[in-house]
C-alpha cells in the first residue's frame, strides 16, 4: 500500500479541525436536542463514529440502518457500545435510505443522515414525488464553514445538489440558505450572489440572475435576509475590495451567506475553504420535510457532529421559529475550550 494515501501518516496540519464557532454550535445545540435521525447504511469507521460522537453529545438519538454485521463488526473494532442502540437490517443501501424515509414519515425520527453510500442513492427515495419528503421547495445542500482566517461563519450554496440551477432554482437555494443562517443565530444574513464580475453583463448569464434575485429580495420574493448581487468574490468578502468599487456596503464586504452560480464554483469554494484555507464545515440538505444531514464518505467524526449540531438547530428553528443561539450577542465571546 502506498503509505502517502493512508490518512493515518496524513501530517496534521493537512486535516481540516473544527472551528472553535461550529465547536460553540456544538455546545449550545445539544442542550436542544437529542434529535431523531436514521443514520443510513452506517457502514464505515467514519460514519458510524460521527454518529456515536454525535449520540454521546445529546445531539441525535440514532437509528442505525444497514448491514448489521458491519455495523456490529465496525462498533467492535471502535469499542463503541451498541447495547442501547437501535440497528435495523437493510440488504443494500438504497433499501437503508428507503426504510429511513419511512421512519420519517411515520414520526419516529425528524432527520436523516447520510453514512456511506452514494449520495444519489442516499437523496433517491427522499427526492420521488409520491412517497418522499419533497416540499414545495427545492432541496439544495448548504455548507457551513468556519475558517479561523474569517470573523464569522460563511454559509455557501448549492455545492453538492444542483447542477446548473435556472433563475428559479436559485431562488429556493437563496432562500433556503437564509432560513439556516437564521436558524443558527444570523438574524440577518448578508447574502452575496456570486458572478465573476459586480456589474450585470447579458454575455455572463450568472450576473443577470443574480441581479434579478436582488431585486426579487427587494420586493419581498425573498425574506429574512439582505440580498445583493451580482458581487465577485473578492468585494462579497473583503471590504476594502468593495470600497475599492464603490458597492453598497450592507452585503459587500460583509457576506454571511455566498450563492454560487452552479455546483461547478461552488464545490470549488467549499473544497477550498476546506483543504488550502482549512476550515471545518458542516453541511446540510434542506427543503425535505426534514433536515437532511449530508456529508462526504471522506467526511471526519468532527464534520459528521458539527453537522448534527446544525440539522438540530435547523430543526428547532423549523418547529419554533426560534434560533438556539444569537452570533452578535457572543461575537466578543472567547473560544471554548476543549476537553
Amino acid at each position: 500500500m502506498d503509505e502517502t494515501l493512508d490518512p493515518a501518516v496524513i501530517p496534521p496540519a493537512q486535516i481540516p479541525k473544527r472551528g472553535h464557532r461550529l465547536e460553540r454550535l456544538v455546545q449550545i445545540a445539544k442542550g436542544f436536542g437529542p434529535l431523531p435521525t436514521a443514520i443510513i447504511a452506517p457502514e464505515s469507521s467514519e460514519a458510524l463514529a460521527g454518529a456515536l460522537e454525535a449520540r454521546d453529545l445529546g445531539l441525535i438519538t440514532p437509528i442505525l440502518i444497514g448491514n448489521g454485521h458491519k455495523i456490529m463488526a465496525l462498533a467492535q473494532a471502535l469499542k463503541a457500545d451498541l447495547s442501547h442502540v437501535r440497528i435495523d437490517e437493510a440488504s443494500d443501501p438504497i433499501t437503508a435510505a428507503e426504510r429511513g424515509v419511512a421512519l420519517v414519515r411515520d414520526g419516529t425520527v425528524r432527520a436523516l443522515m447520510k453514512g456511506h453510500l452514494h449520495t444519489e442513492d442516499f437523496l433517491r427515495p427522499i427526492v420521488r414525488r409520491e412517497g418522499g419528503l419533497r416540499t414545495r421547495r427545492r432541496l439544495s445542500h448548504v455548507f457551513v464553514m468556519d475558517s479561523d482566517d474569517l470573523d464569522r461563519l460563511i454559509l455557501v450554496s448549492d455545492a453538492a445538489i444542483a447542477i446548473a440551477p435556472d433563475l428559479m432554482q436559485k431562488v429556493d437555494i437563496t432562500q433556503n440558505a437564509i432560513d439556516l443562517a437564521r436558524a443558527i443565530g444570523i438574524a440577518l444574513p448578508k447574502v452575496a450572489i456570486l458572478s465573476a464580475i459586480e456589474t450585470i453583463s447579458p454575455a455572463m448569464p450568472s450576473s443577470v440572475d443574480a441581479a434579478i434575485l436582488s431585486k426579487m429580495a427587494e420586493r419581498g420574493q425573498i425574506t429574512g435576509g439582505i440580498v445583493d448581487g451580482p458581487l465577485a468574490m473578492d468585494n462579497a468578502m473583503n471590504l476594502e475590495a468593495a470600497m475599492a468599487k464603490g458597492l453598497d456596503l450592507k452585503v459587500a464586504g460583509h457576506a454571511d451567506v455566498l450563492i454560487v452560480p452552479n455546483i461547478e464554483a461552488g464545490n470549488m469554494l467549499a473544497k477550498d475553504l476546506i483543504f488550502v484555507s482549512g476550515a471545518a464545515s458542516a453541511g446540510l440538505v434542506v427543503g425535505a420535510s426534514v433536515p437532511i444531514i449530508l456529508t462526504s464518505r471522506s467526511d471526519d467524526a468532527a464534520a459528521r457532529v458539527a453537522s448534527c449540531a446544525v440539522a438540530l438547530a435547523y430543526d428547532v428553528w423549523r418547529r419554533t421559529g426560534q434560533p438556539i443561539m444569537d452570533w452578535a450577542a457572543l461575537a466578543e465571546a472567547p473560544p471554548l475550550q476543549k476537553a
